[in-house]
C-alpha cells in the first residue's frame, strides 16, 4: 500500500479515515464495486479455527466495507455471497452460509436503513432455504425507498447461468413476437441479465491471492478494472478499499480506444 500511503507522507501521522475519504472524492470514485469475497476458510485454518469462524469474522467485514463505501460515494457495491458451486461445500458449512444473512442482515438492517442504503439481491432464489430469502427479501423491502448506495448480494448466482436463462427468455420473447431478433444488440440483451438496471461495475476487487473471476459476473465485466490482492477477506480493512480506488483513479479506461 506504499503508492497510497505516500500521498499522506507529509501530513500528521493521525490522519484518519474520514481525511483520506475527502482525498480521493477529489477525483471520480467507481459508481459500481464489485467484490468477491475470498479467503474465510483459509483464514481459519490458518489459525486452527473450524471453516465457518472465517465465514463469520468475514460478515463484520461486509459490514465495514459497506459504511466505507457509501462514504466514498460508490453507488452500487455487489458483494459475491454465495456461488451456485458452493453447493458442493460440505453439507455443514452450506447450511451456515445460509443463515449468515439472517444475522448479517437482523443485526444491520437498522444500519443500512440510517445510511439510506438499498438492497437488492441477483441469484436464483428457486434453491434458497426459505429462512435465508425471508430474511433477504425483508431487507429488501425495508429499503425500498431508500436513495443511497445499492447493496447488491450475489446469493446463489453463476454468470453462466445467468447468461443461460436470459438466452431463453430472448429466444421465447423472439418466439411471441414481443421483439424481433434484428432488434437484439448488447444493449438489448443486457436488460435480460439479473443485473437489469444496475451499472456494469467499473472496479472489481478479488481477495486471497486467487486471479480468477470464478463464474462471477462474465459479461458484466467486460471493461471493468480489476484488482487483486493476497489478503484474506476477513483480514479485508477499509484501508484495502481506499487503496484499490486510489489504484483505479491512477487507470486509464478507454474501452478499445487510444
Amino acid at each position: 500500500m506504499e503508492m497510497f500511503l505516500k500521498r499522506w507522507k507529509n501530513k500528521s501521522d493521525s490522519i484518519n479515515i474520514a481525511d483520506k475519504i475527502a482525498d480521493l472524492k477529489k477525483l471520480p470514485v467507481p459508481d459500481h464495486v464489485a467484490i468477491i469475497m475470498d479467503g474465510n476458510g483459509r483464514w481459519a485454518k490458518k489459525r486452527a479455527l473450524p471453516r465457518i469462524a472465517g465465514h463469520h469474522e468475514g460478515m463484520k467485514v461486509v459490514k465495514k466495507i459497506t459504511k466505507l463505501a457509501s462514504n466514498l460515494g460508490i453507488k452500487t457495491l455487489t458483494v459475491y455471497a454465495f456461488s451456485t458451486e458452493n453447493w458442493k461445500r460440505p453439507q455443514l458449512e452450506v447450511d451456515y452460509l445460509m443463515k449468515l444473512p439472517e444475522e448479517f442482515l437482523g443485526t444491520f438492517l437498522p444500519e443500512l436503513i440510517e445510511e439510506n442504503v438499498k438492497v437488492q439481491m441477483i441469484g436464483q432464489k428457486e434453491a434458497i432455504p426459505k429462512h435465508t430469502l425471508n430474511a433477504v427479501e425483508k431487507a429488501i423491502r425495508d429499503t425500498s425507498e431508500n436513495t443511497g448506495m445499492i447493496l447488491n448480494f450475489a446469493l446463489n448466482y453463476g454468470s453462466r447461468a445467468e447468461i443461460m436463462l436470459a438466452m431463453k427468455e430472448v429466444f421465447k420473447d423472439i418466439k411471441n413476437g414481443i421483439i424481433d431478433e434484428n432488434q437484439l444488440d448488447e444493449q438489448l440483451f443486457s436488460n435480460y441479465l439479473m443485473t437489469d438496471g444496475l451499472p456494469e461495475p467499473d472496479l472489481l476487487i478479488r481477495t486471497s491471492g486467487e486471479i480468477r473471476l470464478s463464474n462471477f459476473m462474465l459479461w458484466q465485466l467486460a471493461y471493468t478494472e480489476l484488482w487483486f490482492t493476497d489478503v484474506y477477506w476477513p483480514d479485508f480493512s477499509e484501508e484495502h478499499l481506499l487503496q484499490a480506488v486510489f489504484d483505479f483513479q491512477k487507470r486509464s479506461r478507454r474501452y478499445g480506444g487510444v
